[in-house]
C-alpha cells in the first residue's frame, strides 16, 4: 500500500499530448522562422554567384580558366533551384528530428567543430579546410545568440543537450547542409570555393537576426525568459585553436578586403594545426610530448607570461652572440635552429620555474609552430641573397614574442611587425655586393635587426617606429636611384630616337632611288650629308614637320637631276632645278656642320657635273669620284652607304606567341626583380627600369639605378628558357609565406588521410 508522502507517479495521458503538442508547435514556429530567413539569405547569395563568376572570368590568366568560371556560370543558374530546395529541406528535417536524434558520442578530439579530415580526395580536403574555417569564425562570433538557442532548444527537446555541434541551425550544420546541397551541383572546386566563401558571407554572416529572432519568439512562449545570454569558453589545450584564432581576428572588427583574406588564410592554418594534432590522437606533436611521455602532461602549461620571459632570456643569449657570416653558416645547421626554438624554449622554461612542462596550450604551440615555419620559409626562399637570410633569420624570437604580445600579427595585413619584415625583405631583394659597395643597405638591415634583438621586450611601437625609419630610408635610397634612372633611361631613348631616325631616312632615300642607277657624286651626297640632315630634322622637328617635308621634296629633286638631258624641255627642266637644289644644299650641309669652304667645293663639283649634264663642257673624271668632308660633331650620324634597313623590334608580340617564356617576358611590368645568372658569370639581381615603346626592348638597373643591361623580348625570353635568367616574386614576403605554409600542411593532412584510409 503506498504512503501518503509518497509523491504520484501516475502521469496523464492528456498532460503528455498536451505537452507532446507544445513541443511540435515550437519546433514548428522555429522552422518556420528558420525557412523562411534562410531562403532570402540563400536567394541573396545566389545573386552574388553570378557576378562574381563573371568577374573572375574576366579577370582570367588564360582562356582556359575563363572556360572553367563560364561553364561554372552555366551551371549554377541551371542547378540553383535543386541547390536551394536540397539544402532547406536538409535544415528542415533536422530540426523536426531533434528531439529523437540520438545524443552524440563524446568528442575525441580536442575539437567540437566537424573538421572532416579524414577524406583522402584532395578536392574533399579543400573543401573540408572551406567548410572548417567558415565554422570556426561565425561560432565564435554568434557565440551569445547561438548559446541562447542551444539552451532554449534544449529546453523544448525535453533535456536533450543541444550543442553548436547539434545544432541544425548553428553554423556548422548548416555548413554541413550546404556542403551536401552543392554535391547537386557538377562544378569545378575553384567554383564551389568561391560559391562557399559567398555563403560565408551572405549567409552565415547574417545569422545573428535568425538567432534573435528564435530567441524572441521562444521568450514570447515563455521558454527561459529570463536566461542570460552568455557563454563562457575555455582557452586551454581543449579549445580548438581556430575556435580561438577566430575570436582574436574578429576581435579586431577589419571589414577590409585585403584583412578579410588573411584572415580567412590564418583561420585555414589554424584548421590544419588543429587537425594535425587530431590525426596524432589529439597529442600535442613536434617537440611538444617530453622524454617523461604522456604522464608528464601533468605538468601545469607554461602561461604567457613565462614563454615571454623565456624567451626573452634567449633572446639576450642570441643578440650577445656574434653574427655568424654566410660563408661559415651551414643552411642545414641554420635551419635545425630554427626548428629547435620549441625545445629551447620548453628547457628555458624549465630551468625558470624548476620544472619541465611537456607541451604549451593549443593557441601557444599553433604560434610557435606558426613563427618557425615563417623563418624556414626565409632560409628556403631562394628570393633573399644568403646574407639577408642570414641576418633575418635571427628575427625569429623578437617576432614570436610579438605573436603571442599580439594574435592580430598572422591576421592583419598592415600589421606594423608585418609590415617591417615584407619591408625588409623587399629591400634584401636587390641587395648585392656589387651594388652596396658602401654598405649602406647592409647596415641598415644589420642595424634594424640588432636593435630588434637588444631593445625588443614587449614595447609593440617598436616596429612602428623602425618601420618608419625603413621607410624613410628606401625613401632616400629611391629619389637617387630615380635620378639615375631616370638619366639612365633618357639615354638609352636617345639612343633609340638616333637609331630610329637613321633607319627612317635611309629608308626614304632607298625608296626614291628605287632601281635607279645614281652617279657617285649625287649618291655619295644622298648617302652622308643629305641622310645627316634628315635625321637631324627627324630629331629636332619631327617627321611630320614641314622641314622634314622640305628634305624629301629635296631628296626627289635631287634624283630627278640625275636624269640624262635629251630634249630642250629636259634642258629647261634641269636649269629651273638648279637654283633651288644650291640653296637647299647650301641650308642642309650647314645644318650638319659643314665648313664654308667644305660646302663651296662640293658645290663647284657639282656645278661642273650639270655642266656636263647640259652638254656645256666635256665630262670630267674629277666628278666621278667624291669624297665629303666628315665633320667630327656628327661622325656617329654617318654611314658610307644607307644600308637596308634593319626590322624593327616594335611588334615583339608578332612571334611566337605560344611561347609560354616570350608570353612571361610580355607580362612584366617596371619594377619587377629579375635573376641573371649568366654562364661562368657572378649572379645579378636587376630591377626592370623602362620597356622602349619604339624597339620593345627591356631596360634593367641595379639598385643605384645604374644600367644592368638590356634585352629584346626574345633575348630576355631565351634567357627564362635556359634558366640563365629568372623572375623574382614580386608579393611580399609574409604572403608568400603563408601561402607556402598552408600548401605544406595541406600536404601533410593529405598524406596522412591516405594513411587513416
Amino acid at each position: 500500500m503506498k504512503e501518503a508522502n509518497e509523491p504520484n507517479k501516475v502521469v496523464s495521458l492528456s498532460q503528455r499530448q498536451e505537452s507532446a503538442e507544445r513541443v511540435g508547435d515550437l519546433l514548428g514556429a522555429v522552422r518556420s522562422i528558420a525557412g523562411r530567413r534562410l531562403q532570402l539569405l540563400l536567394g541573396n547569395m545566389f545573386e552574388q554567384v553570378d557576378d562574381a563568376l563573371f568577374d573572375l572570368a574576366e579577370k582570367a590568366e588564360n582562356n582556359a580558366a575563363q572556360m572553367h568560371y563560364f561553364d561554372g556560370m552555366r551551371e549554377v543558374r541551371k542547378r540553383r533551384p535543386m541547390v536551394e530546395r536540397s539544402f532547406l529541406a536538409q535544415v528542415s528535417r533536422e530540426l523536426t528530428s531533434i528531439t529523437t536524434r540520438p545524443a552524440p558520442a563524446p568528442a575525441a578530439g580536442p575539437s567540437s567543430a566537424p573538421v572532416e579530415l579524414s577524406l583522402v580526395a584532395e578536392n574533399e580536403l579543400e573543401e573540408s579546410l572551406a567548410i572548417t574555417s567558415m565554422t570556426a569564425k561565425n561560432e565564435s562570433r554568434l557565440a551569445r545568440d547561438l548559446f541562447a538557442v542551444n539552451q532554449r532548444l534544449s529546453v523544448i527537446c525535453g533535456g536533450i543537450k543541444i550543442e553548436d555541434s547539434t545544432n541544425p541551425v548553428a553554423p556548422a550544420a548548416l555548413a554541413q547542409a550546404f556542403r551536401q546541397a552543392m554535391r547537386e551541383l557538377a562544378a569545378e572546386m575553384r567554383v564551389k570555393l568561391i560559391i562557399y566563401k559567398l555563403f560565408d558571407r551572405y549567409v552565415l554572416s547574417a545569422l545573428e537576426e535568425l538567432y534573435q529572432e528564435i530567441n524572441t519568439e521562444l521568450v514570447r512562449a515563455g521558454v527561459l525568459p529570463q536566461l542570460r545570454h552568455e557563454v563562457v569558453r575555455g582557452e586551454g589545450p581543449a579549445a580548438t585553436a581556430a575556435t580561438a584564432a577566430a575570436a582574436a581576428g574578429d576581435a579586431a572588427g577589419d571589414t577590409d578586403t585585403e584583412a578579410e583574406l588573411a584572415s580567412e588564410l590564418l583561420h585555414t592554418v589554424r584548421a590544419l594545426f588543429s587537425a594535425r594534432r587530431a590525426q596524432a590522437g589529439g597529442v600535442t606533436i613536434s617537440g611538444a610530448i617530453g622524454a617523461g611521455g604522456p604522464g608528464a602532461a601533468s605538468f601545469a602549461v607554461p602561461t604567457a607570461n613565462e614563454l615571454l620571459g623565456a624567451l626573452s632570456v634567449l633572446q639576450s643569449q642570441l643578440a650577445s652572440g656574434p653574427l655568424p657570416s654566410p660563408q661559415a653558416m651551414d643552411p642545414a645547421a641554420l635551419g635545425r635552429e630554427v626548428a629547435q626554438l620549441k625545445e629551447q624554449l620548453l628547457g628555458q622554461i624549465g630551468a625558470l620555474r624548476g620544472e619541465r612542462p611537456s607541451q604549451v596550450s593549443a593557441i601557444d604551440e599553433d604560434t610557435i609552430d606558426l613563427v618557425g615555419m615563417l623563418f624556414e620559409f626565409i632560409l628556403a626562399d631562394s628570393t633573399l641573397p644568403a646574407e639577408m637570410q642570414v641576418l633575418l633569420a635571427r628575427l625569429q624570437i623578437p617576432y614570436l614574442k610579438a605573436a603571442i604580445l599580439d594574435r592580430k600579427l598572422f591576421a592583419h595585413r598592415h600589421h606594423p611587425a608585418r609590415r617591417l619584415l615584407d619591408g625588409l625583405a623587399d629591400l634584401a631583394k636587390g641587395w648585392s655586393e656589387e651594388s652596396d659597395r658602401d654598405h649602406r643597405v647592409f647596415d641598415k638591415i644589420k642595424s634594424i635587426v640588432e636593435r630588434l634583438l637588444h631593445d625588443f621586450d614587449d614595447d609593440m611601437g617598436l616596429f612602428e617606429r623602425l618601420g618608419d625609419e625603413l621607410q624613410a630610408f628606401q625613401e632616400q635610397g629611391r629619389k637617387r636611384a630615380e635620378l639615375a634612372e631616370q638619366r639612365v633611361a633618357e639615354s638609352a631613348r636617345g639612343r633609340e630616337k638616333l637609331e630610329l631616325a637613321r633607319r627612317r631616312a635611309a629608308r626614304e632615300i632607298l625608296d626614291r632611288i628605287g632601281s635607279q642607277t645614281l652617279p657617285p657624286l649625287i649618291h655619295g651626297v644622298l648617302a652622308r650629308a643629305w641622310a645627316n640632315h634628315l635625321v637631324l630634322t627627324i630629331l629636332r622637328q619631327g617627321e611630320d614637320s614641314p622641314n622634314f617635308a622640305d628634305a624629301l621634296r629635296f631628296v626627289n629633286e635631287f634624283i630627278a637631276s640625275a636624269r640624262p638631258v635629251q630634249t630642250t624641255e629636259d634642258r629647261r627642266t634641269l636649269l629651273r632645278m638648279l637654283p633651288g637644289i644650291e640653296r637647299a644644299l647650301r641650308r642642309g650641309l650647314a645644318n650638319v656642320a659643314f665648313q664654308e669652304s667644305d660646302i663651296e667645293r662640293l658645290l663647284g663639283q657639282l656645278h661642273a657635273y650639270y655642266r656636263q649634264q647640259l652638254g656645256e663642257v666635256a665630262p670630267d673624271s674629277t666628278t666621278e669620284d667624291v669624297v665629303l668632308p666628315i665633320p667630327d660633331s656628327i661622325q656617329p650620324l654617318l654611314d658610307t652607304e644607307p644600308a637596308e634597313p634593319e626590322s624593327v623590334q616594335d611588334q615583339p608580340t608578332a612571334v611566337a606567341m605560344d611561347n609560354g617564356e616570350l608570353i612571361e617576358v610580355e607580362r612584366l611590368k617596371p619594377g619587377t626583380w629579375l635573376e641573371f645568372c649568366p654562364t661562368g658569370d657572378a649572379v645579378t639581381r636587376a630591377k626592370l627600369s623602362w620597356i622602349s615603346p619604339m624597339s620593345g626592348r627591356y631596360l634593367f638597373v641595379n639598385r643605384r639605378g645604374l644600367k644592368v643591361g638590356d634585352y629584346a623580348p626574345q633575348e630576355l625570353a631565351a634567357a627564362l628558357a635556359a634558366g640563365s635568367a629568372r623572375i623574382l616574386p614580386s608579393e611580399p614576403l609574409f604572403d608568400r609565406a603563408m601561402g607556402a605554409i598552408v600548401d605544406r600542411l595541406s600536404q601533410a593532412a593529405a598524406a596522412g588521410t591516405d594513411d587513416l584510409a
